[in-house]
């Protein structure tokens, strides 16, 4: 019962130590010594006969440990970005970054989350989309020209329905759009790309598609999905 309150108090301190921040928003170096210090503090408390302080002390080392790497990131900016890593664009103007979505050993499904999850489901909305060195998205939106209010006619929200992703056709997606692979590899050959070539290509309900390369600029089209349901 002592040692795990003393524990606690110890953690506790350590854990105020680095700061007020939220798992999701800890640098990489912060995020590995929470976990050790999460570990270690279970060795004294799971077996009554290992000693307090093997617990405690590898917790003081790991806290002063993360007390010297902040002064040093502080005073430095080289080591600021070896321990955590810039800042990585992966939406420019354009289109999607392929090559720096490999770099950060991210496919083209967990992009399309991480955009859905700051509160975007259209990639053409997006000037700029920033992963940050704690893992969190920064988007940017286009800037929206104006357009004369009609009150009497609601613009009509529409929704992406991606039809390729990495290269391959998604079939239940073509099948609910009404869309054909033919229309699609026939915009593809007027850019003289191959379907290998496309990261990336949706379509929404009123027949525009946008279509994101691994290399080129990403661009705008339209598909016939007169013959698909409304999702």
């Amino acid at each position: 019962m002592l040692k795990s309150l003393i524990t606690f108090l110890v953690v506790f301190f350590v854990i105020r130590l680095m700061g007020k921040r939220q798992i999701g928003e800890m640098q990489p170096f912060e995020l590995v010594i929470t976990l050790i210090v999460a570990e270690v503090a279970c060795i004294p408390m799971n077996d009554p006969y290992i000693p307090l302080y093997y617990g405690i002390i590898p917790i003081v080392t790991l806290a002063t440990l993360h007390i010297v790497l902040s002064f040093v990131m502080r005073k430095s900016i080289k080591a600021r970005k070896f321990l955590s890593g810039s800042s990585v664009i992966v939406i420019d103007k354009t289109g999607i970054r392929y090559e720096n979505l490999k770099k950060m050993n991210m496919n083209m499904d967990d992009l399309i989350e991480a955009v859905r999850t700051a509160g975007y489901v259209d990639f053409t909305e997006i000037a700029y989309a920033i992963f940050e060195t704690n893992g969190q998205l920064c988007v940017v939106e286009k800037e929206k020209t104006a357009e004369p209010s009609d009150e009497s006619e609601p613009k009509q929200t529409t929704l992406p329905l991606e039809l390729v992703i990495d290269g391959k056709y998604i079939d239940k997606n073509l099948a609910l759009a009404g869309a054909k692979k033919c229309d699609i590899e026939n915009v593809l050959k007027e850019k003289k790309l191959k379907l290998s070539e496309l990261l990336y290509c949706d379509v929404r309900q009123d027949g525009n598609a946008y279509f994101a390369p691994k290399r080129d600029q990403a661009f705008c089209g339209t598909l016939d999905i007169s013959g698909g349901a409304n999702w």
